[in-house]
């Protein structure tokens, strides 16, 4: 028995259209998958670090010494937190005057309070759609790469009796070479699939991890701007 008439290139080359279709789409799945995880990995590598600025922006003597220790402005998480409250707070009449534009707009009968809370949080929601974007792919990928692949061997199946059929005979060596052949639909599916399940999870962990860190400096500036006001007013 040759060989080098079985495996993926003689299943390429014996399989039909639908054949076809299926490795194509396990292909760009596991393509896509692996661009999530390399994208999402290199991402997360670069926010970790930041994480560990806070306790050091905390121990600043002023607002604006603040703001410049925390670095990698454009990606950092944490300066669109602070950058967004300390906005917030420029936009709201102080001291019950009219704002410098002169202008009363409606958020300004909302009190500073209630207004800066859901700035953050409408932040942090800007935030955590950023952190999870590629994960529903890699969700999709681990519940369905398994039933294509799956689908692929039993067309591959059927194909092969089908051709086995028309050839009047049925040896074990002209079954089990189509039919093995058409079984690696199902292992190509698993390995598109188990690499996307298990990145899910570690990058959904990550994203937990760093959406806390989040949270608590949020509510850290909604305290201090609160307080910074009360103390102004009195």
């Amino acid at each position: 028995m040759n060989d080098s008439a079985f495996g993926l290139s003689h299943l390429w080359e014996q399989g039909d259209t639908v054949t076809h279709i299926v490795a194509i789409i396990l292909l760009l799945m596991s393509i896509g998958t692996w661009f999530v995880i390399i994208s999402k990995t290199v991402m997360l590598y670069q926010l970790k670090p930041l994480s560990l600025e806070i306790s050091k922006f905390w121990q600043q003597t002023s607002w604006q010494n603040a703001i410049n220790s925390l670095s990698k402005a454009s990606i950092n998480p944490f300066y669109h937190l602070a950058s967004n409250s300390a906005s917030v707070l420029q936009s709201r009449p102080q001291n019950g005057n009219l704002p410098q534009n002169g202008i009363n707009a409606l958020s300004n009968h909302v009190s500073t309070d209630d207004w800066l809370s859901r700035s953050l949080k409408v932040e942090l929601e800007k935030i955590l759609s950023s952190l999870q974007k590629g994960l529903a792919f890699l969700a999709s990928t681990g519940a369905t790469a398994p039933f294509i692949g799956l689908f692929g061997t039993v067309w591959g199946i059927y194909h092969a009796l089908m051709s086995i059929s028309s050839s009047g005979s049925a040896s074990i060596d002209q079954v089990a070479g189509p039919i093995g052949e058409a079984l690696i639909m199902t292992a190509l599916g698993l390995a598109v699939a188990i690499p996307a399940v298990l990145a899910y999870n570690a990058i959904s962990k990550s994203n937990r991890e760093l959406l806390m860190s989040l949270r608590r400096f949020a509510d850290d500036l909604h305290t201090y701007h609160i307080q910074t006001l009360e103390n102004s007013g009195t």
